[in-house]
Order: C-alpha cells, then structure tokens, then sequence
C-alpha cells in the first residue's frame, strides 16, 4: 500500500508512469506527484568468522572442522587441506579464550614493566621473547608506569586472560603484595624480575645490585673521591637498599663511614635529582664524587654541572647504575654498571619454562646476574 509522501492519503493514489526507471505515483488529493525511496539495503555486520561458518561452507560437520585446525587424527588428508583452505579465505583465526577453557593453556606469558620506554625493559622483554617465541608462547606486555595502582589493575587484567605465567618487575610505588599472592596461591606460575618480592616465594632474577654498588664505590676511592654523596631510589626498593649497602660496604672498608657518605632518597625523577644536586653545591663541602644508583639522574647531573662550568671528573666524578647508549655517548662518558638486561629476559623465561614444564617437582630458583663495571671519562681524575 502505497502512502502520499506529501499529505500521508492512501485510497487518492494512482501509477503515473516512470521516471529514471523508477515507477511515479500521482495523489489525486493533493495533486501530487512522487517517487518512492528505495531502503538503503543494511550493510552486513562484519564478524570474526567461526567453525560453523567453515563448516557450512563445505557441508561437515564442525567438530570435524575443530578436529582438522586442532591436527588432531582421523582427518582424511584432502579433508583437512579443503578446510585449511576455506579457513584461510575467511580468515579465520582461533578463539583463544575458548581454547583455553577447554584445555586451561592459551600459550600465552604475561609481562609487566614499569616503563616500556626505558631501554633497560625494553631489552628484558626482547629476551623474553626470544626464549618464549622459541616454546611456542606469545608474550602480552603491560606497563604499570611505576603506579602500584596501574600495576594491580595490570595483574588482573593478564589474569582474566588466562595467562599461563606472569612475569613481573614491581613499580617504585609497591611495596604491598596482595595482588601477586591470591595468582601465586592459585597455582599461577609466577617469576619476579629485577624488582623483586622476597616475601612470596616464587622463581626471581635479580642483579648483583651490591656487587654493583661496591665496585663504584672501589672505582671512586681509587680515583681519590673522599667527600661521596649518592642518589638513591625510594628507602623500600629493595634493589636501590643493596647497592646502597654494596656502595657503602665498601667505603666503610676504606675507612669511610655511612655517616660520612651524603645519602637522599628519590623517585629517580629529573626535578628530584637537579634539586639535590643544588642543595649539595651549595653545602660548605660539595662532594668530589657522585653515585646515582639510577643512570638516568646521573645524566641529567651531568648536563647541571656543565651548565654550571664545573668540571667533571676533576671537580666532581660520577656514576650510575645501569647502561644505556647515551651514556656512551654524552661527554664525558658516564662510568656506569652494565645489568645485561637481555640475559635477565632470558632467564625469567627460562625459569617460567622450568616451572610449567615440570609443575610436580618445580622448586623456586633465584637467578643472579652479575654486572659489568664499565668505566668512562666520567671519574677517571688520573690522581
């Protein structure tokens, strides 16, 4: 039933011929003439395709589609090819949520770091990939941006997806483990990394953080650093208190004693370094020799102090902890320690690989790696 566009009557319309191929009515009410609009045909929903729909397309059955994607045997070999085929038209790709309800693995690892944009991470996670992608396992990185509140939302997030382990690097803020015991008591295999936890007990790898801090403490004193300040992490992180203690350890060995070292804690920010670095200037008796247990704020002390004319080493050394392109490059050259953080990636995954391989005899392992003092024109004072 054919309806006026113009004045809405029924029973007044009549054809009155084409126009453009199109029929035109005529409302003898309203002395009218109009065409009727087309629908716009609704455009199809795109979907990921499914089983059903590969089976539909050959006539089988689907579990005979399910078999066939899973390898399974019993397939006529033609028959698994055909579906192979279809499967790849319509660009299938597996649920893998599914999957893992049924068979409680999805392969996949996740990975959390603090700052994705640190060279130091980015390298671990480089290493785990290359021992994961090796196995068979996908890795699903997330970021916590040193908040303990993005970290706990990340931990649950990577749980809802059924990861088969989590490997994780603490932000500066954690310093409550709530989140990592309820997966951990679950039976979710767990490795810690660079940042640790030693109250749970689960695989880690840890640097050799008081090593480390030793040695740039031995390289200071041997280059005639007496009046040593260092530049520390937040007074909880467990890796900044061991190159702290390995810092001070040493010197204490020397001689020198902690309440003779200048020690401020931080949140490894640029504005924290640069305000300690004027208040330490500006102190009766600067310090000769600088450690900053990231070396990140040794750098940006650096660029201060040539700002400000001073010269380094002559007038102050300074270290860092930690390696990075730049600095190599800046000038002078930071002394630095090397962490390896492609050998740490690797061994995290090494050790998820241990645990879920063999669940019933797993035992946890700490791993250490040892760094590598690498000394630039930073602190060599030549004395």
């Amino acid at each position: 039933m054919i309806e006026c566009v113009k004045c809405g009557q029924v029973d007044a319309i009549k054809r009155a011929g084409f126009v453009r191929g199109k029929q035109r009515f005529y409302c003898r009410h309203c002395s009218y003439h109009f065409v009727v609009a087309e629908p716009t045909p609704a455009k199809p929903v795109k979907r990921q395709a499914t089983i059903m729909d590969i089976a539909r397309q050959l006539g089988i059955s689907p579990s005979t589609v399910s078999r066939a994607l899973l390898n399974r045997y019993g397939i006529n070999e033609r028959t698994r090819a055909e579906i192979l085929r279809v499967a790849q038209e319509l660009d299938y790709q597996p649920n893998l949520l599914a999957q893992s309800l049924s068979n409680s693995e999805t392969h996949t690892i996740g990975v959390i770091i603090p700052d994705i944009e640190r060279p130091f991470f980015a390298s671990v996670v480089s290493g785990i990939q290359q021992v994961a992608s090796a196995s068979g396992y996908r890795v699903m990185v997330c970021q916590s941006n040193e908040s303990h509140q993005m970290e706990v939302a990340n931990v649950q997030a990577l749980v809802a997806s059924r990861v088969d382990g989590l490997l994780i690097c603490h932000s500066t803020e954690t310093t409550l483990f709530d989140h990592i015991r309820l997966p951990h008591r679950k039976g979710l295999p767990i490795v810690h990394f660079d940042r640790i936890c030693d109250n749970i007990d689960t695989s880690k790898v840890v640097q050799d953080d008081f090593g480390g801090g030793a040695a740039i403490a031995g390289h200071l004193h041997q280059q005639g650093c007496r009046q040593l300040a260092v530049f520390a992490g937040p007074p909880d992180l467990l890796i900044s208190k061991r190159r702290l203690e390995g810092f001070l350890s040493t010197l204490a060995d020397q001689g020198i004693a902690a309440d003779g070292v200048r020690v401020v804690h931080s949140h490894f920010k640029p504005d924290e370094a640069l305000y300690t670095l004027r208040e330490w200037l500006q102190s009766p008796a600067p310090p000769d020799g600088i450690f900053c247990v990231h070396y990140g704020n040794a750098i940006d002390m650096m660029l201060d102090l040539k700002q400000r004319g001073v010269r380094i080493p002559e007038e102050i050394a300074i270290a860092g902890f930690g390696e990075d392109r730049l600095a190599a490059v800046i000038e002078p050259g930071l002394t630095t320690i090397h962490q390896h953080p492609f050998q740490i990636g690797r061994q995290a995954a090494l050790l998820f690989l241990n645990q879920i391989m063999a669940p019933e005899s797993f035992v946890p392992a700490t791993h250490q790696v040892k760094g590598e003092l690498i000394v630039r024109q930073s602190t060599l004072r030549r004395v």
